[in-house]
């Protein structure tokens, strides 16, 4: 009798495609399982506010799951600034811990989240 083949030495297959700018779907298929990974990409736009300056790209995409405190460390990185305020849509200053994703499934319009930085602050 040939000795059966393990599930750990089946081979999966992988499919790639796009829903929409915004939706990337990752699909695994074997024989023993399906599995369904959503990788959402959001697109973000930074306004410069007061006496910051503005950037020569002021739109980049971010994955969703990632925190806010990653838009917060690419601004500083970019400035060159330590001091920097960060505002939604001028209206608050969100947390760093929050998801990309839910702060644009909630403050998110016209397909991007925007984003306003100053080098002082600017709304209370």
């Amino acid at each position: 009798m040939a000795a059966a083949e393990s599930p750990t030495s089946v081979r999966k297959g992988y499919f790639f495609f796009f829903i929409n700018q915004s939706l990337n779907l990752f699909f695994s298929l074997s024989q023993f399982d399906f599995i369904v990974i959503f990788f959402v990409i959001v697109v973000v736009h930074l306004r410069a506010t007061g006496d910051a300056p503005i950037l020569k790209q002021s739109k980049f995409k971010i994955a969703g799951t990632d925190k806010f405190a990653k838009v917060i460390d690419f601004l500083r990185r970019q400035l060159h600034r330590e001091s920097l305020f960060v505002y939604v849509n001028s209206a608050f200053s969100p947390n760093p811990d929050e998801l990309v994703i839910d702060l644009y499934n909630n403050f998110g319009f016209d397909g991007k989240l925007v984003v306003n930085y100053a080098c002082s602050m600017a709304w209370g």
